[in-house]
């Protein structure tokens, strides 16, 4: 085969379905075509030569998704309890209460617990 034959090959072949829906059928600008074009090989450039970082990343961004809502309710129960305890301290008059009573009251307030009510009846 000489090279005429092998360009002609080339040009033979079928478009893509999604090029001929959208610049052909749609009728869409030729530049935007070289430029999809352009990204595409340029990504599979770069996914091709750093391969070993991407999939390192995206380990990464799948981790952080996965545990992310973990995160989030320790950290909104730890919210709680700081309000919780606040609440105890500034509304309830506690004397000789220690610490490990106050985070109890106030764990057991953010779990649902009643205890803070009746702490209120047993004062007065």
């Amino acid at each position: 085969m000489n090279n005429s034959e092998i360009s002609k090959k080339n040009k033979k072949k079928d478009l893509p379905w999604w090029v001929e829906l959208l610049f052909v059928q749609i009728g869409l600008p030729d530049n935007l075509l070289i430029k999809i074009l352009k990204t595409n090989k340029k990504t599979k450039e770069l996914i091709k030569n750093n391969k070993k970082s991407l999939i390192t990343f995206l380990f990464a961004i799948i981790a952080f998704g996965y545990f992310y809502p973990v995160f989030k309710n320790a950290k909104n129960k730890l919210d709680c309890e700081e309000i919780a305890k606040n609440y105890i301290i500034k509304n309830k008059n506690l004397t000789g209460i220690n610490r490990s009573e106050l985070k109890m009251l106030s764990t057991n307030f953010c779990n649902g617990g009643t205890e803070i009510y009746e702490i209120k009846n047993l004062n007065n």
